[in-house]
């Protein structure tokens, strides 16, 4: 047996680095299903965040379809999604670049089926086909008036090319148009400002007509206080949808010839999630009266097959606790998903049999499960004594231990939405940590989704408190515990994960260091600056603005800098139309004049998010170099040293 080294936490040498991560592991999203052959999108930092679309056909083969110079991901709400529809081997496609649609045949290259518009001016998601009158129908979002917010309406493009039908419009938000297998009918979700689709949404159905004039609307279901998910019409055309009505996302179905809708099962299971793409699946049809579905419990996903005639529900045999993207056909449910010691992959599973088959892993490298940390689900007092949720890794590394009588640093993960959540796949972004000494905590706080109606509504009007609060509550428990080192505790996050990190590190003393990853330091330049589809996010996260701006000016870190006594990094896509580099910028200007140590990485070609695999191993390697410098520690790997002013 190797002999196990004793060695300083945060420096112990690890297989799991941040090149491998960069350049080794690609994103899985957005499956299809065309008859026998299925669909999936690669998005692949190795060439520079470009989404691919793949297909496995029916005999096994796969191919990648989208060639060079096109990338099939949309921009509409920034955040995209639902950016392709097959029907017959043909594959119709928003390309990033122009935002124009494509339309692919078998064997083909792509050929434009919408003008080019001078620009991203006009983008299109959540592509559907009504094949009876060959035309896309999806959802339009028109920038061409610059001094006006972008327009979204419901449209229908032939899928030979031709003028748009715009078939429903008056409502701010579109999604979800599903066309019945008759072709009879059309559903579609809408919501409007300040809502956001989590938090009420309305399920509409039309008829069609042979001409494909939409006529007769109705309002089946929803309202500004009822979010409604992923409608899908059955194989026998009855409409299915999950409403969280009840306080939890479940499912409900609606005849066409009459009666009121109908609940299928009521019980503390998500069915649904926030709906921050287009595209979304968390079930599909066996058969006329039997859904598989993927249902969520405190984050924590299970497979089941719920039949809607004998009421019950049955556990599926898949070891998976984070899954997405669910499709079902032929007998078999396709997936997109993971578990603590498997990265997300593709997956397809024999329902008769319980045989699985993995089609395509996110990564290729096998992790020694001696290296791997496993996530403990951990309950603790939150904000106001109510309990809060995460998951904690401990520091693990087959060849390492920490010196006797130390404890680890810890970093506290903050996730971003806020109304969005952590779940329990392998991430090895978080085993880079572990597997050098440090300690994870990931923190589901009160406004995640996972935990039902009455959870995420935490966050209403407390933006920058419960969260904070949450945050700073795990540290807490941990020490208590005598799991971590008081002294070298760390936050980081992203989006909105960025902003409760800066606030966490403005208005409390708890950690020593932290790291924004394009974050909002001021809430009153978010809510001027950002897109459409999050315009009036604050509204219930804050307050309506302009009548709260003294709400919102004493909750955005970047007033209140001489509250914050530690080392901060902050990390920035330049190209961010969701959270502009102003924030970041104002946020450096002002810690640089306060004297606060303070260090910043703005990257060129990175949007929210980042895609490129350059910049993901630089950010990762820069925030265990700045950790480094702060906490007193030697990395095991030779990194590029990050200038931190002031220090």
């Amino acid at each position: 047996m190797d002999r196990i080294e004793v060695a300083e936490f945060g420096s112990w040498r690890s297989p799991i680095n941040s090149a491998l991560i960069a350049r080794q592991t690609i994103r899985l999203a957005q499956l299809q299903l065309d008859g026998g052959d299925l669909y999936w999108v690669e998005i692949r930092p190795a060439e520079e965040g470009r989404y691919v679309l793949m297909r496995r056909r029916a005999d096994g083969a796969t191919e990648a379809l989208t060639p060079p110079g096109f990338s099939a991901r949309t921009r509409v709400h920034e955040y995209g999604g639902g950016a392709y529809a097959v029907d017959g081997g043909t594959v119709y496609f928003t390309n990033f670049g122009d935002q124009r649609l494509y339309r692919q045949d078998r064997g083909g290259e792509p050929v434009a089926l919408t003008p080019d518009g001078g620009g991203p001016v006009l983008r299109y998601a959540d592509l559907a086909l009504d094949s009876a009158r060959e035309r896309l129908v999806c959802i339009r979002e028109d920038h061409s008036a610059s001094d006006q917010e972008a327009v979204n309406t419901l449209v229908a493009i032939p899928t030979r090319g031709g003028p748009p039908t715009t078939l429903a419009e008056g409502h701010d938000f579109y999604s979800s148009p599903r066309v019945s297998p008759d072709g009879r009918r059309l559903a579609w979700l809408s919501w409007d400002h300040p809502n956001l689709p989590w938090d009420g949404t309305e399920l509409w159905v039309a008829e069609v007509a042979a001409d494909g004039e939409v006529t007769r609307p109705q309002l089946v279901a929803g309202g500004p206080d009822e979010s409604i998910f992923q409608p899908e019409w059955s194989p026998g055309g009855v409409l299915h949808f999950m409403s969280d009505r009840t306080g939890w996302w479940n499912p409900y179905r609606w005849r066409p010839d009459g009666g009121p809708v109908e609940t299928l099962c009521t019980i503390e299971l998500e069915f649904g999630r926030p709906q921050w793409v287009f595209g979304m699946s968390t079930y599909g049809f066996a058969d006329e009266e039997r859904l598989v579905c993927i249902v969520q419990e405190r984050a924590i996903d299970r497979l089941v097959l719920l039949d809607t005639a004998a009421r019950t529900i049955e556990t599926l045999p898949l070891a998976r606790t984070e899954m997405s993207h669910l499709r079902v056909g032929g007998g078999r449910a396709y997936i997109i998903g993971g578990s603590p010691t498997q990265e997300p992959s593709v997956a397809m599973l024999g329902l008769d049999d319980g045989a699985l088959e993995v089609i395509r892993r996110s990564a290729e490298t096998e992790f020694d499960a001696g290296d791997l940390s496993e996530p403990q689900a951990i309950e603790f007092e939150g904000y106001g004594g109510a309990t809060a949720h995460a998951f904690y890794y401990r520091p693990r590394n087959l060849g390492f231990s920490g010196p006797a009588g130390q404890r680890p640093p810890l970093l506290v993960k903050s996730h971003g939405g806020p109304t969005s959540a952590s779940g329990t796949t392998l991430d090895p972004e978080i085993q880079f940590w572990t597997s050098r000494g440090i300690a994870v905590v990931d923190v589901n706080y009160g406004g995640s989704s996972g935990f039902g109606r009455a959870y995420r509504q935490r966050l209403e009007g407390n933006w920058g408190i419960v969260d904070v609060a949450d945050c700073v509550a795990a540290a807490q428990h941990l020490v208590a515990a005598g799991e971590v080192d008081p002294a070298r505790l760390a936050i980081d996050g992203g989006s909105a994960g960025g902003y409760t990190t800066l606030c966490a590190l403005t208005f409390t003393d708890v950690f020593g260091a932290g790291a924004s990853f394009f974050g909002i330091g001021d809430l009153e330049t978010f809510v001027r600056d950002t897109h459409k589809f999050e315009s009036r996010y604050l509204d219930g996260l804050v307050g309506p603005y302009p009548e709260n701006a003294a709400l919102y000016r004493e909750r955005s870190p970047v007033h209140h800098v001489e509250q914050l006594s530690c080392p901060v990094i902050l990390f920035q896509g330049l190209e961010d139309r969701i959270v502009p580099p102003n924030q970041a910028e104002e946020m450096v200007a002002a810690l640089r004049a306060k004297g606060e140590p303070v260090a910043y990485l703005p990257f060129e070609g990175e949007q929210h998010g980042f895609r490129r695999a350059e910049n993901i191993q630089r950010a990762l390697d820069a925030e265990l170099y700045f950790y480094s410098r702060i906490f007193g520690f030697e990395p095991a790997d030779p990194l590029e040293p990050v200038v931190i002013e002031n220090l």
